[in-house]
């Protein structure tokens, strides 16, 4: 019967898809227009640079000038500072594109990379800023989001905490050809092409299956809200446009902010694509986030 399930429920999908098409096909060009606008012009070059980065040696840096404090923090070795910072600057799915080239590259463990995915792909300040704190109406409460999203990728980080790693013990990096500083941005380029059509395919999925559920109307105000950033964060932080920023509304943003939705889930199971990293930890972590994104959101919300 668990083999069924998903056939099952394909089958449903399809079915709704088929007899609500105008609807989907709806769904589809919002979300054509979100990546297209919003998506690519923001994630594209950063997608280009991590690569060029990553290239040109930025792992190394960190590790080196980061790697006593991840080891203290959060158990990992220094390698895992790439990841964590660009991930807290980029934005999602970039977090998880990094941990899975630092594993293809096998600067970190299995355990150290489902570990680091736990907390350290989420969600940047460019769309908290802009469209959280747009939809709410206040700059003040997308800087407050975006400390709360920080706050809460470091508490869930020490969740994961395990025995520090000893200085020293970080894997040796698998040696790559040398390449110049044009070839590498050429393969960055190709890369970060390749991350951003992933990245667009379940961002448009997600929108249209969003699209057919909100046609329904089956709940009503904040409960619309949850239910639509459950499935895709763009169309739940987006179903916030006219409601004010109060502890309620900072709290359940701040939630799907660290939840990140459905989309998000299948973007890093894209980005983790031919590693061996399992993702059962990344949906743990961006529970976790989101909780405690939504608690610190809720006290931050009495700052404005």
């Amino acid at each position: 019967m668990k083999r069924k399930l998903p056939l099952l429920a394909a089958c449903g999908l399809f079915a709704l898809a088929a007899l609500f098409s105008k609807t989907v096909a709806a769904g589809m060009t919002q979300a054509l227009q979100l990546c297209a606008v919003s998506l690519i012009p923001a994630l594209f070059p950063l997608f280009v640079l991590s690569r060029l980065l990553d290239a040109l040696g930025l792992p190394e840096v960190l590790s080196r000038r980061a790697g006593p404090l991840m080891r203290r923090l959060f158990g990992v070795s220094g390698a895992g500072a790439e990841a964590f910072v660009l991930g807290l600057c980029g934005g999602y799915p970039l977090g998880a594109s990094i941990v899975a080239q630092l594993r293809r590259q096998r600067r970190v463990s299995r355990d150290e990379a489902e570990r680091l995915l736990a907390f350290c792909n989420n969600s940047g300040p460019a769309f908290i800023l802009g469209a959280a704190g747009g939809a709410l109406h206040s700059a003040a409460a997308g800087a407050l989001l975006y400390a709360a999203h920080v706050l809460a990728a470091v508490c869930t980080g020490l969740c994961f905490r395990r025995r520090a790693v000893p200085a020293g013990t970080d894997l040796p990096a698998a040696s790559p050809p040398a390449r110049s500083p044009a070839a590498a941005f050429t393969d960055a380029v190709t890369g970060a092409l390749d991350a951003s059509l992933r990245l667009c395919g379940f961002v448009c999925f997600f929108g249209a299956l969003t699209a057919l559920l909100d046609s329904f109307r089956f709940l009503p105000g904040l409960g619309r809200v949850f239910a639509l950033g459950f499935f895709e964060l763009g169309g739940g932080i987006g179903a916030l446009s006219g409601w004010k920023a109060g502890p309620l509304t900072m709290a359940l943003a701040g939630f799907l902010l660290g939840w990140g939705g459905l989309s998000v889930h299948g973007q890093t199971l894209g980005a983790v694509a031919g590693t061996d990293i399992k993702c059962a930890r990344h949906l743990a972590g961006r529970a976790l986030c989101g909780l405690f994104a939504a608690l610190f959101s809720f006290l931050f919300s009495y700052l404005i």
